[in-house]
Order: structure tokens, then C-alpha cells, then sequence
């Protein structure tokens, strides 16, 4: 009996030690992120290598759809809208797909990005933005299929595609002028309500200085139109905090006022514990 449980124990040992074995990948996965100007870039796509095979017009059929890599979808990113060959291409993440020919590669840039290599079903509606470079041969043979991003400037970069001898890149540009101007505007303009009010409840959770916090909270709410009830909810705290309670009571029952209109009931009912509270001090 004893010689059973032994051996069932190094059979459930050896099962074990075969599920947590890994193995290399043929075609290892990679991520590559970039900031263009004000932009963020992510690619993540599978490397397949050659192994001695001819790859374009034989590994890879011309003209026909190719993931792009390997395995799962080959996705690029973009955390702004990006303009390619004129083409607006809206910020989101999107399956890379290529048409390669001898004289041209069409780039497709696909919606959805769940697919195991090619969709089942091609929809062209999926198609976010399509283009045309022309490959270029190049000395150097690359082993091992590659995706880069160069010629990094504030307002535009590359992205390249590059196997065996056969290299393309794509030039996309980035916004980084107008979200510079629109950065410098914002901070010219001065703080808004939102910056006065996130400074009055640091120094308020930090035990900072509550006389400062009380002035920019006041400040929040002058510039806010509609006085929000989380604004007064904070000065009532503040006030409280200084030792004047009755300003603290008053405060809160206009918090209360607008979270009842606002529906809020957790904020009402946290005001009015307050006004219980301080009512007794």
C-alpha cells in the first residue's frame, strides 16, 4: 500500500512539474513604446524569424492580407488622433495588417484587434484608415521580422516595418503644436475652480495649512457656477477644522441643499452627522 502511495505521489509530481514547463516561443512576443512630441506610442506584436526561408513571395504570399507578425494581432496605439498620408486616424488601438506586392505595401489599420491573425470575416467597415508605402530593398537582411519606430521629431516619427531585405516605413504626425498652445493657454489663463479646489483638499488631508485651505476652497466656489455640494462639503470640513463651527453648520446645510437636488444621499447624510456633531460643541 505504502509502494502505491509513493508511486501515485511521484506520478502527480511529474504531471505537475510538465504543466509549469515553459519553452521558448518560435516567435517571441515584443513591446515597443515611444512618445512622440506630446503623443504616446505602443506596439506589441509577435517576431517571427526566417529560418532559411525565402519570406516575401514565398513565407508571405504578395498580395494577400498578412497579420503583420505572428500569432495573435499585431496592435499599434495612439494616444491622440494622428494623421497618415493626409488621413486622420483617431487615437485608440488598432490591428496592423499589410497587402505586400513587389512594388508596394497597402497598410491597413483594423478596428478590431481580438482576431487570431486574419478575421474570420474581413469587414472593410472595420477599416479605420488604409495607405500605401513603397518598400525599399535594403543591404542588410534582418533575421528576425522587426517593427521600430524612427526619425522621432516633436511633430511627426516613423514606423517600420523591416524582414529579410525588404524595409517601409510609415510617417504619422502628431498634434504636439495645438496640444502645446492649448497647454500653454490653460496654464496663462491661471488655476481653474477644479486646481483651487484639489490644493484646498490636499492641504486639508495633509494637515497643512487650513487658514490657505479655506482660501482657496472660497476660491473654487466663487468660480464655480453651481456651487457644487462636494466644494461646500470640503469648506464646512475647513471651517470646522478652524474652530468655527456655526460657519461650519451654515456651510454644510447648503452642501445638503444641493446634494438632496443632485440626489446624492451619501453626502447629505454626511452633513448632517456633522451638524449633529458640531451642534453639540
Amino acid at each position: 500500500m505504502k509502494k502505491i502511495i509513493i508511486a501515485l505521489a511521484l506520478f502527480v509530481m511529474t504531471l505537475s512539474a510538465e504543466a509549469q514547463l515553459k519553452t521558448p516561443q518560435s516567435s517571441p512576443k515584443a513591446t515597443i513604446m515611444q512618445t512622440v512630441g506630446l503623443t504616446d506610442v505602443e506596439i506589441n506584436y509577435s517576431r517571427p524569424s526566417a529560418r532559411g526561408r525565402s519570406v516575401f513571395g514565398n513565407l508571405i504570399p504578395f498580395g494577400k492580407v498578412w497579420r503583420t507578425g505572428a500569432n495573435e494581432n499585431t496592435t499599434v496605439s495612439f494616444s491622440d488622433d494622428v494623421v497618415i498620408d493626409g488621413k486622420t486616424l483617431k487615437k485608440g488601438k488598432y490591428s496592423l495588417y499589410t497587402i505586400p506586392t513587389i512594388e508596394r505595401w497597402d497598410v491597413i489599420f483594423y478596428k478590431t484587434t481580438n482576431n487570431w491573425g486574419n478575421p474570420a470575416d474581413w469587414n472593410e467597415e472595420n477599416v479605420a484608415l488604409k495607405t500605401t508605402i513603397k518598400p525599399e530593398t535594403v543591404n542588410k537582411s534582418a533575421e528576425t521580422f522587426t517593427i521600430g519606430i524612427s526619425g522621432v521629431d516633436n511633430n511627426f516619427a516613423f514606423l517600420e516595418i523591416y524582414w529579410e531585405n525588404s524595409y517601409g516605413a510609415i510617417k504619422f504626425e502628431v498634434p504636439t503644436q495645438q496640444k502645446t498652445t492649448a497647454n500653454i493657454d490653460k496654464a496663462l489663463a491661471g488655476p481653474t475652480g477644479g486646481d483651487y479646489f484639489s490644493a484646498a483638499q490636499f492641504l486639508f488631508q495633509s494637515n497643512g495649512d487650513a487658514a490657505k485651505a479655506l482660501v482657496y476652497v472660497n476660491k473654487a466656489l466663487d468660480m464655480a457656477k453651481d456651487k457644487p455640494f462636494w466644494y461646500n462639503r470640503l469648506k464646512s470640513l475647513i471651517q470646522a477644522k478652524l474652530g468655527d463651527k456655526k460657519g461650519a453648520i451654515e456651510t454644510a446645510k447648503a452642501s445638503i441643499a444641493s446634494a438632496e437636488m443632485a440626489k446624492n444621499q451619501d453626502y447629505v447624510k454626511m452633513n448632517k452627522d456633522s451638524i449633529a456633531e458640531w451642534s453639540k460643541s
